[in-house]
């Protein structure tokens, strides 16, 4: 019979999720995890399978906690014609924000050493493809003017400016937020 899990997997996974995210799943050793968990190397095995079971973890809370909520505007039956400026405008704020240039986790690993692993890389796709997605909707509610093609090639651009954007993040703060801005700009509602 197997021991009773006697820690909190949510905190575990929040704490490994922070330690990725500052130092990169390359960068971040089992002990760098078993610090920041306080757990030892066999209850993050037995719990996660592998320090890639803890990151495919961590990843999930990312998206459903970090990337998800300010995305939820767009999911709405009746979008607000602000929302995409407000968004985008959010998006710079944060990567303006001291201490909050750890860019995007997912963008991060893909740039690293999983760039060519096939579970990463789909990721990469299916978290593409949900922003443009919310984007699109977006630029739908802010620019009705706008034939499908060109509300379409906006929001491969907006998407695309906020990609860069994170990515920039990490080395150049004020870089990311002047291109989030402007993108925000592009996104203004139509008068």
């Amino acid at each position: 019979m197997g021991r009773t899990r006697t820690f909190d997997t949510d905190a575990a996974v929040l704490a490994a999720r922070e330690t990725f995210w500052e130092r990169g799943y390359e960068e971040t050793s089992v002990p760098d995890l078993e610090a920041a968990t306080g757990l030892n190397r066999s209850s993050l095995y037995h719990s996660f399978g592998s320090k890639r079971g803890l990151f495919d973890a961590a990843v999930r809370s990312y998206l459903d906690e970090v990337v998800r909520p300010p995305l939820a505007p767009f999911m709405l039956d009746d979008v607000a014609p602000g929302a995409l400026a407000a968004y985008l405008e959010r998006v710079a704020g944060w990567a303006g924000s001291a201490g909050q240039g750890n860019g995007c986790l997912l963008l991060n690993a893909a740039a690293g050493g999983l760039a060519h692993d096939e579970a990463m890389s789909e990721g990469i796709r299916a978290y593409h493809a949900e922003l443009l997605a919310a984007l699109g909707r977006g630029v739908l509610a802010a620019r009705p003017e706008l034939d499908p093609e060109a509300a379409g090639e906006l929001a491969a651009e907006l998407t695309g400016s906020v990609v860069a954007a994170l990515l920039l993040v990490r080395v150049d703060p004020a870089a990311a937020e002047q291109l989030l801005r402007l993108a925000s700009r592009r996104a203004k509602p139509s008068s």
